[in-house]
C-alpha cells in the first residue's frame, strides 16, 4: 500500500513539473494588468463594395504572381461579407476560412496570427472566445485614418502564403 502511495505522489510531481515546464516565460501572471487597453483602434466607416472588390483584385494579383490559388474575403467592420473571391483551383476547404479570418481580424481588430501566436506559445484561451474564431495567418484588419473599416482573409496555401497574399491589399489602405 505505502508503494502505491509513493507512485502516486511521484506520478503527481512528474505531471506538476511537466505542465509548469509547458507555461511560456513570456506569459504574463493571472493577475497583470495593462496600463491601456490592447488592440484598441475605433471602428471607422465601413468601406464599399467597389473598395473591397479593388482589394480583392490587389490580392489576387499578388497571388497570380505568386502562381498561389487562393480565395479572398473582405468584411466590414463587424465582419459582414462585402465582397469574396475563389480563384481557379483554389481549395474548397479554404472558401469559409477566408472569410472567418476576415471577420477574426475585423471583429477582433488585429491580425488573425496574434491568435496563432499565442496558441503556439501554449495559451488555450483564443480558443474559448468564439466557434468562428481562426488562429491562422492571413487575416488583416483594414484601417483608414487610424480607424478599422473593414478587414481582408486569404486561404488556400500555408498560413504564411495566405499572410503574404492579404497583406499586400491591406498595405494599399495605410
Amino acid at each position: 500500500m505505502q508503494n502505491l502511495f509513493q507512485i502516486a505522489c511521484v506520478a503527481c510531481l512528474v505531471v506538476a513539473t511537466a505542465a509548469s515546464a509547458q507555461t511560456p516565460a513570456s506569459q504574463p501572471s493571472s493577475g497583470a494588468v495593462p496600463d491601456k487597453m490592447p488592440f484598441d483602434i475605433p471602428y471607422g466607416t465601413p468601406i464599399g463594395v467597389d473598395s473591397a472588390k479593388k482589394l480583392i483584385a490587389i490580392a489576387e494579383a499578388e497571388a497570380k504572381r505568386r502562381d498561389w490559388k487562393m480565395n479572398i474575403a473582405v468584411v466590414d467592420p463587424n465582419g459582414d461579407l462585402l465582397a469574396f473571391e475563389r480563384m481557379d483551383g483554389a481549395q474548397y476547404a479554404s472558401v469559409e476560412i477566408s472569410q472567418r479570418k476576415a471577420r477574426t481580424a475585423a471583429r477582433y481588430r488585429r491580425e488573425t496570427r496574434v491568435f496563432f501566436n499565442q496558441f503556439e506559445a501554449g495559451h488555450a484561451y483564443p480558443g474559448t472566445l468564439e466557434p468562428g474564431l481562426v488562429a491562422s495567418p492571413g487575416g488583416f484588419p483594414l484601417l483608414q485614418g487610424g480607424k478599422v473599416v473593414g478587414a481582408i482573409g486569404c486561404s488556400g496555401g500555408l498560413g504564411d502564403q495566405d499572410a503574404a497574399v492579404c497583406k499586400v491589399a491591406a498595405d494599399t489602405m495605410k
